[in-house]
């Protein structure tokens, strides 16, 4: 059964509250989230109801404060089970928008855009197969985006305010 318990307090202290699904809303739990138990499964977790806002991938684990899932602040207010995949995983990146200018697929992790792609910015890209987290930052770093397979035209299709990514992985289910 997946599981996971978030804590008003740091080091797991005070109010908390235990979830097994997606919940588009977990405002009335708990206010803010100092640290986090993931028992079981991947998480998407994010700083606003309705899947909005930061997005943050954690994996099974403790997180006994907001800055060990590279958090922003102390606000999470829903969050998402990644769903299962068996399989290959395969994506695209493209310099420019609407898959226009240099290409380059991926089938593996890639922890500094830069080394490999030779470009600041991923305008646009086509995830294939899998599920992926972009990066702003190199060394999975920073803003998270968590990508499902389709097309992105652009950077905001993701949910990006710019094309910057550093680094992106695959999101391998670990159950």
């Amino acid at each position: 059964m997946v599981k996971i318990f978030f804590y008003e307090g740091r080091n797991f202290q005070g109010r908390s509250y235990e979830c097994n699904s997606d919940s588009s809303d977990l405002s009335p739990y708990f206010n803010h989230c100092n640290s986090i138990r993931v028992e079981n499964g991947n998480w998407i977790l994010y700083e606003y109801p309705n899947y909005r806002g930061h997005q943050y991938f954690l994996r099974k684990g403790e997180y006994p404060d907001f800055q060990q899932w590279m958090g922003y602040n102390d606000s999470i207010k829903s969050c998402r089970l990644t769903p299962q995949h068996q399989g290959s995983f395969r994506l695209r990146v493209c310099e420019k928008e609407d898959f226009r200018g240099q290409m380059m697929e991926f089938t593996e992790d890639c922890p500094h855009v830069y080394e490999q792609f030779h470009h600041n910015a991923i305008n646009s890209c086509h995830v294939h197969d899998g599920y992926w987290m972009f990066y702003e930052e190199p060394n999975y770093r920073g803003r998270q985006y968590f990508l499902r397979p389709g097309e992105y035209k652009r950077y905001s299709d993701w949910g990006a305010s710019s094309p910057r990514i550093g680094s992106f992985r695959r999101v391998q289910t670990m159950y």
